[in-house]
């Protein structure tokens, strides 16, 4: 059981109980964080100050400004002044921070920022390297690994095995030097075939050209190669490697080879050298070697059609060379202590007694106790770091701060329950408190009311969202909140009830034999018609489920499935929720047609843009080591467009107005009246519908939350004719009173014939669905079984799972 914010009796640095169990701060403003005048964002003169050494929670709608006065403020400015104690050339090498804008900031101390970016998504970062885990491993199988193969770099995958020759130059007195060569080896464990990605890729030729044709004909169907001017193209057909004028399918053997397989080599194309190389490479190069999610849509989509990605034959997968694999201790490998799954790994770690190591051993003991502690004993060292949702994401960086002994330090969390069954929210609420217990500050942004339950402190943002939040609507106690008339606190102990009478299912989709990752033989009907709410602990197999054997799978479903996902929205910071839905189409045809110009006016990517600032609205300033500025554009004071195209309105607003409009009054405004525009009018309802009316126009993409993200997908998709939505989550981010608007839309989605299939742990999600599917019992290998289908109200009578009893409890029954 959580313990309970700190009393007189566990305050023993001179706080006093406020009556509540809470300790009330000491007036010395040592034992505060000061902030005056706070004004990112959408702060308005915010002025908060927080106890020290005390667990602190914001709160407040999604957009009130918590992620501004936490993120943007204190952890920022607290970053920004460490930053500062280094010289100016290693300063050089680290990222530019800007001070917050805000008067007073004082009371600092270092702060650990633990959020949910994702983990990198190069193929060799994995669980292991993430922490810190699969370095101690390569340490430990080194010493004790048996035959012994060398260094800690021996068992590293992503170390290939190098042999150089170089000099060292050896001071020899009075002056004079002399250079020894001499030749290194490095003995790395990657595995040549793979170099370490656990996969290979095998390409398929008839997606690269059509061998029907000749390149001089255009044979080349790769995207962007152009027969026509493309250098690369030109530096084949000039090459003297093969015919240009013959089709490629009557090549010789030796031209085949050369064309496809050749090695790099200088040529002159056009009076100028330019390097040769085969086909296979040169796409290996341009398309594989590079991050897949950060590539425009039609190159994702050739690389999916062109390349298929299989188990590297030679290592089996591990990423690691034969002879790494073969060195044992007790008769497991590296790969296998990798691959196990970490609650049996730290088993085996337990297991192991060897003076010689202790303190190593020590170490890794508590690293792997540490991860299932925090609920992610089920995943194993070896998963890809990119395949992590943003919730584990946030826990595996926790990893590495609840062994710290560092105290008086500012711990800064972003809603850390996102992704956690209602029984992991207790495991994690212990750890908010251990990590407070040991003296440090803990600022957390959150959401649900578990973890506001155990707060000492509370800050709650508001009234509203963008321009109508930016304030503090309340700051004190659990108990104040409750009884303080805020939206917070009004919706606090708000419970959703079960629904009396469910929706009848019009079909089924058939899942059979599931058995992706941890799903064991699955056979599970899911309804079609109604809301299926798909439930279980972390690691149960629920994404697996869904996202592996449904959406992935070969179940023969309609093509019209539509996935609404937490994922980052790729674009430019010039990308915003007008450009992402399609929105701004129709207002620059709006403001065209009322005005008799030319659309492209309306656009600051396009002929409208200001030319000074190309559009940007800003001019960036570079200042090297130290941050760089971003000034407003005098020529078009920010605005973006040229003075000529603000001269230009619709309904009495100039396009740069528009743009800076909330979702909600942009709704209004393109409703009715001069500027009534219904394919405007139609996208900003849906944003509205899915609790996105606070967002400006012009917001850029890149300051949206993965919750935000996805209700922004989902408002985009909501247009289109899929018969099956599938949603990941969508209560990640929204604030209590939010969550029963939610629940409308889902019924207004299913109401008009859809099927909603949701992967969700909020209970009022649960509470309102018409069909569950609870995974478990357990994770990983505990998991991966369907332990109850039917309907809320008999989950919540028959209390055989988890979820059962989680829910109960929340109903009250």
């Amino acid at each position: 059981m959580s313990k309970a914010p700190r009393t007189d009796e566990q305050a023993s640095d001179g706080h006093a109980s406020d009556g509540h169990g809470a300790a009330r701060p000491a007036a010395d403003s040592h034992d505060l964080i000061r902030v005056h005048g706070a004004r990112e964002n959408n702060l308005k003169d915010v002025s908060v100050e927080l106890p020290k050494r005390r667990l602190t929670v914001f709160t407040g709608v999604s957009g009130s400004g918590k992620s501004s006065l936490v993120f943007n403020t204190i952890a920022a400015e607290s970053q920004r002044m460490i930053n500062e104690t280094y010289s100016a050339f290693v300063q050089g090498f680290m990222p530019a921070l800007a001070r917050p804008e805000v008067d007073v900031l004082d009371g600092l101390t270092t702060a650990i920022i633990v959020d949910q970016q994702r983990l990198g998504a190069d193929p060799r970062s994995t669980v292991g390297t993430a922490t810190d885990v699969n370095a101690m491993l390569r340490v430990l199988f080194s010493r004790l690994g048996e035959p012994h193969i060398g260094s800690p770099n021996a068992f590293a995958f992503n170390v290939a095995s190098v042999r150089a020759s170089g000099g060292i130059t050896v001071e020899r007195g009075a002056g004079k030097t002399k250079t020894v060569k001499a030749t290194f080896n490095r003995t790395g464990g990657m595995c040549t075939r793979c170099e370490g990605r656990g996969k290979v890729s095998d390409i398929d030729l008839t997606q690269l050209y059509d061998d029907s044709k000749s390149l001089a004909e255009g044979a080349f169907t790769i995207p962007g190669w152009k027969s026509d001017s493309q250098w690369t193209v030109q530096v084949y057909a000039q090459s003297g490697f093969v015919d240009p004028d013959k089709p490629i399918r009557e090549y010789t053997e030796k031209e085949l080879q050369a064309f496809l397989y050749g090695e790099p080599v200088k040529v002159k194309v056009n009076g100028v050298n330019l390097t040769y190389e085969g086909l296979i490479p040169k796409i290996q190069k341009s398309f594989l070697a590079k991050d897949r999610e950060g590539m425009q849509p039609h190159i994702r989509d050739f690389v999916d059609r062109a390349v298929a990605f299989t188990t590297c034959p030679d290592c089996d997968g591990t990423r690691l060379s034969a002879e790494a694999r073969s060195s044992k201790i007790k008769k497991i490998s590296i790969a296998d202590a990798c691959a196990m799954q970490i609650s049996d790994l730290a088993t085996w770690v337990a297991g192991l007694d060897e003076p010689s190591v202790a303190p190593l051993l020590t170490a890794l003991r508590n690293s792997l106790d540490s991860f299932v502690e925090i609920g992610l004993g089920y995943l194993s060292l070896d998963r890809p770091a990119g395949t992590l949702s943003g919730g584990e994401a946030q826990r595996v960086k926790m990893i590495r701060h609840l062994g710290s002994s560092l105290t008086d330090t500012t711990y800064v969390f972003d809603e850390p329950t996102v992704g956690l069954h209602p029984h992991d929210i207790q495991r994690m609420n212990d750890l908010l408190l251990r990590l407070r217990d040991k003296g440090n500050t803990v600022l957390v942004v959150e959401h649900k009311p578990e973890t506001i339950a155990i707060a000492d402190h509370v800050v709650d943002l508001g009234p509203g969202a963008g321009a109508a939040g930016g304030a503090v609507c309340f700051e004190g106690t659990v108990e104040g909140l409750r009884s303080s008339g805020t939206l917070t606190g009004r919706h606090f102990d708000d419970r959703a009830s079960l629904k009396e009478t469910v929706r009848e299912r019009t079909g089924v989709l058939e899942i059979r034999g599931a058995a992706t990752h941890n799903l064991r033989d699955v056979d599970v009907d899911i309804p079609l018609g109604v809301l299926t709410v798909v439930t279980g602990v972390a690691g149960s197999g629920k994404s697996s489920l869904v996202h592996g054997s449904l959406v992935g799978g070969s179940q023969g479903l309609d093509p019209d499935v539509v996935v609404v996902d937490q994922g980052a929205i790729r674009g430019s910071r010039r990308s915003n929720p007008a450009t992402y839905t399609g929105l701004l189409d129709p207002i620059r045809k709006a403001f065209a047609k009322a005005n008799g110009v030319k659309p492209a006016l309306f656009s600051a990517n396009s002929e409208g843009a200001c030319p000074a600032c190309n559009g940007a609205g800003v001019i960036f300033t570079d200042l090297a080591m130290m941050a760089g500025v971003s000034t407003p554009c005098e020529e078009c004071e920010g605005k973006r467009f040229q003075p000529e195209v603000l001269e230009y309105r619709l309904g009495g607003r100039d396009i740069s107005e528009v743009l800076a409009m909330s979702v909600t009054e942009a709704e209004e405004f393109f409703r009715e009246g001069e500027a009534r525009t219904p394919a405007a009018h139609r996208v900003l309802t849906r944003l509205v519908d899915v609790g996105l009316g606070y967002l400006s126009l012009g917001q850029p993409l890149t300051t949206l939350s993965g919750g935000e993200r996805q209700r922004l997908k989902l408002a985009t998709h909501m247009s289109e004719k899929g018969g099956v939505y599938i949603l990941d989550e969508p209560t990640a981010g929204l604030h209590l009173a939010d969550v029963e608007q939610l629940l409308g839309l889902l019924d207004r989605l299913v109401d008009s014939g859809k099927s909603v299939i949701v992967v969700e742990h909020h209970q009022a999600v649960m509470a309102h669905a018409d069909w569950i599917i609870d995974l478990g019992p357990g994770a990983g290998h505990d998991g991966g079984s369907v332990v109850f289908e039917g309907t809320p109200a008999d989950l919540v009578a028959k209390r055989s799972t988890l979820t059962g009893e989680h829910l109960a409890a929340y109903v009250g029954a």
